[in-house]
């Protein structure tokens, strides 16, 4: 009976200890990933997709060509494409990081686009959306993530030579519109007429003056690539040491570890109880049968 006792004390034992290594390695690992999620989603949210009419900018692909000047100078005023980096920043020293920032756009000549400021004092964002000049587009993201904790960065790059086609090819039209509305005008006729035509002169002349805003933005002169760039106020995180990590999972386990003996040691009792007391009645039914008899 001895040996018995000693057998199924060892083997609980071996369970029991087993369950808390469990727990730990568990806390451990969750620890880790817990960590990981909350820096990451502290900066989830793109700042830039909610705001509507945005400076675009569209640069040239410069491309030559060997023994044909004139075709090389074709190719590179038709490939047009958007570049856009997104960089989110964390820092410490905002006011600092801020001039700092400023600071880097002017020595680029870049062109701060569109400025945002949000937050009170130890909780302060700036939103930058900067125009740089596509030479220089490489060096600039790379020296403004030198600023503050960076926390996720971004390149795209959109081919946008289809939609210049297009464009272009939209305004051809609406100069011939235009002319031949002209030349009917010129050759008179009724009032009513003329009233109609000249309101019709003015709704195609508007819709040019639209298309040559939007084609403007493709000029040589005007051709940029974006930097979007979003910086938060906020002490820097720590990192958390190994030994800390530890001391969280022994404190963690330790209790849950004491949750579940403590509610096993109840369950045991109450079922044991429970078979007691139905062993009782078994024995009092079985009384009352001889009695009975």
């Amino acid at each position: 009976m001895t040996i018995n006792f000693k057998t199924r004390f060892w083997k609980t034992s071996k369970w029991f200890v087993g369950l808390f290594i469990l727990l730990f390695i568990f806390r451990i690992i969750y620890g880790y990933v817990a960590t990981e999620t909350n820096n990451g989603n502290d900066y989830s949210d793109n700042f830039f997709s909610s705001i509507d009419n945005l400076r675009k900018n569209y640069a040239s692909e410069k491309m030559v060509m060997k023994n044909d000047v004139q075709a090389s100078q074709n190719v590179a005023s038709n490939q047009k494409f958007e570049k856009t980096a997104s960089i989110k920043a964390k820092t410490s020293e905002f006011e600092k990081d801020e001039k700092q920032l400023k600071a880097k756009t002017k020595s680029f000549n870049a062109v701060i686009q569109y400025e945002q400021n949000l937050g009170q004092k130890g909780n302060r964002q700036i939103h930058l959306l900067i125009g740089v000049n596509p030479v220089l587009f490489d060096s600039l993201y790379v020296e403004l993530q030198k600023i503050g904790v960076i926390k996720a960065t971004e390149i795209t790059k959109v081919d946008k030579t289809n939609e210049y086609r297009e464009l272009n090819a939209k305004k051809a039209s609406i100069e011939k519109t235009l002319q031949s509305l002209n030349e009917l005008k010129a050759k008179g006729g009724q009032i009513s007429d003329f009233v109609a035509l000249n309101d019709k002169i003015l709704e195609i002349e508007e819709k040019a003056q639209e298309l040559g805003v939007e084609l403007g933005n493709f000029d040589a002169e005007n051709e940029f690539c974006t930097v979007k760039l979003s910086m938060y106020e906020g002490a820097t995180e720590k990192n958390i040491s190994f030994i800390h990590r530890i001391k969280v999972a022994l404190e963690w386990s330790i209790k849950y570890f004491a949750i579940i003996a403590l509610t096993t040691l109840v369950l045991s009792l109450t079922i044991f109880v429970l078979l007691l007391i139905v062993d009782k009645l078994k024995i009092i039914n079985a009384i009352n049968k001889k009695l009975n008899e």
